[in-house]
């Protein structure tokens, strides 16, 4: 890590959220923000809905939230201060954002700049700390990791994925029972369609609600489909349990690479919305032996389900956002806090440093010795590494039957420059 140095440095912190939000993305924000405001070196601000907050200048007052909303972000799903997906141009293309960015830091003293989320987002940060490092702007960038894709590298795990695991896996184990119970008559297969566009760490997940010889298929995007080998192991399945369930992920591909299905238009980072996997292999179960069948969509709900999080992943979350604060407020700019693994029964985990450069832009995939030799479950491994990071309850406060959600107040600090004007 490298120091960054000035005579005259700016100390204030500014922090922001961007991309698919998880149920852990707060703690991360609390602890960064708690960090921040304990260590009183000067203005502490959160983007308002991302970089997009930072190029428009919506700076929320971090401290008009007080210290009882602070710890209470622990609690809440979503982003407490919105969240963006954004592309920043090529630098050397088109440096007006950059620019722009250095010109906000400057106006409201910001020494300290931390951006929280997944790959694309970790991209984000790497630009804008090699903008700031070669146009002598002493602000210290530094990534907080969070996806429920956990597909980034560098990193044991990513926050949001313990606590969307535990929630698919639960919800896997659930339905299972109820499919088993109505099998004999009526539905004997039931999918459920897993967010997952190039990595099947959160289908994975699935296969904790099982043995190794159990109904639950996986349907993996490390793993190309194929039609009929699919149609024979649900056969296999229904055959011996009666019933059978499958997990897909949304990314899953044939042996060409193409999607199985997609639902057209793309994001700012040119990714295809993805949607419709599940429909795709239940009809194909239907059509070639004539099973009934229910389909479930997680969606926003794998990664929204607080109520069920993982205390381990919170943990993780808070501890890493601490983490990152600390480091950027003392000068160590350019890396991501990161989880190193050092055992995995009785799970011990600690935080550390590396460099933004080695995560942008990669993709950590389940690896092969994860998936069993069939293609469709885990293996061992796979459960010793999930299984820590689901444990553990950490519940929100209830009232009247249902989780207590508490927004933080979002003040805005005065503008101190015109208006961005996009091209």
């Amino acid at each position: 890590m490298k120091k960054n140095k000035s005579k005259a440095q700016a100390t204030g912190l500014l922090y922001a959220q961007s991309g698919g939000v998880t149920a852990a993305i707060n703690s991360s924000a609390k602890g960064a923000l708690e960090a921040a405001v304990a260590a009183d070196r000067g203005r502490v601000l959160a983007g308002s809905n991302g970089i997009l907050g930072v190029l428009e200048e919506e700076l929320v007052d971090v401290r008009a939230c007080g210290s009882r909303q602070l710890a209470q972000l622990r609690n809440l799903p979503g982003g407490a201060f919105g969240s963006c997906r954004y592309k920043l141009p090529d630098p050397h293309q088109d440096p007006r954002p950059y620019q722009r960015i250095a010109d906000v830091f400057r106006a409201h003293q910001i020494g300290s700049f931390l951006y929280n989320g997944g790959n694309d987002s970790q991209d984000t940060t790497s630009k804008i700390a090699a903008f700031c490092k070669s146009a002598g702007v002493p602000v210290a960038c530094v990534g907080i990791p969070k996806t429920i894709d956990n597909d980034l590298v560098r990193t044991d795990c990513c926050p949001g994925f313990g606590s969307a695991a535990k929630y698919i896996a639960t919800s896997v184990a659930e339905c299972a029972l109820d499919v088993a119970s109505m099998a004999r008559t009526s539905t004997k297969l039931f999918v459920i369609e897993v967010m997952g566009r190039d990595a099947g760490w959160l289908t994975a997940a699935a296969g904790l609600a099982g043995e190794a010889d159990s109904p639950i298929m996986l349907l993996l995007p490390e793993v190309p489909f194929a039609a009929t080998k699919f149609v024979r192991a649900i056969r296999q399945r229904v055959s011996q349990h009666g019933y059978c369930i499958v997990a897909c992920s949304e990314g899953v591909r044939n042996a060409r690479g193409e999607l199985l299905a997609s639902r057209g238009g793309a994001d700012a980072f040119a990714h295809v919305q993805l949607g419709g996997a599940g429909s795709v292999v239940a009809q194909l179960a239907k059509e070639k032996l004539g099973l009934k069948y229910h389909l479930a969509i997680a969606d926003y709900m794998q990664r929204a389900a607080r109520h069920l999080a993982s205390r381990t992943d919170l943990d993780q979350a808070e501890a890493l956002g601490k983490a990152a604060a600390q480091w950027a407020l003392a000068g160590h700019g350019g890396v991501m806090a990161s989880v190193r693994r050092l055992a995995d029964s009785p799970y011990r985990w600690k935080v550390e440093a590396v460099p933004l450069a080695s995560v942008a832009n990669r993709v950590r995939q389940v690896p092969k010795t994860f998936i069993s030799a069939d293609g469709f479950s885990i293996t061992a491994a796979a459960r010793r590494y999930m299984q820590p990071l689901i444990s553990g309850e950490d519940w929100p406060p209830f009232r009247a039957g249902l989780p207590v959600h508490r927004l933080p107040r979002r003040r805005l600090v005065a503008r101190r420059l015109g208006a961005w004007k996009r091209k």
